[in-house]
């Protein structure tokens, strides 16, 4: 996968947010989907058709087990940490 930031930049990303949809509310990445972590299990066949997936949360702890989880079912993804900076790339 290409960096985090050329992919933003370019706005080939998929943002995933996995934050509780009560913090998605109350601020995200403009175009971002909103898939909290605890759903994806449940939701893992939406990630098959998504390409350039970039995860993020409130600090990046989260992201970071849903890319560990996603990658072990063979999901291509990368952690972008908080949405914060994620949003900062856009």
């Amino acid at each position: 996968m290409q960096n985090i930031e050329e992919l933003v930049e370019a706005g080939k990303a998929t943002i995933i947010d996995v934050r509780t949809p009560s913090e998605f509310m109350g601020g995200h990445v403009v175009g971002s989907v909103n898939i909290p972590l605890q759903e994806i299990p449940q939701r893992l066949q939406e990630f098959n058709s998504m390409k350039h997936i970039v995860l993020c949360c409130a600090s990046g702890g989260r992201s970071a087990q849903a890319t560990v989880y996603l990658k072990q079912h063979g999901i291509d993804c990368v952690n972008g940490g908080s949405w914060l900076d994620v949003n900062c790339l856009c």
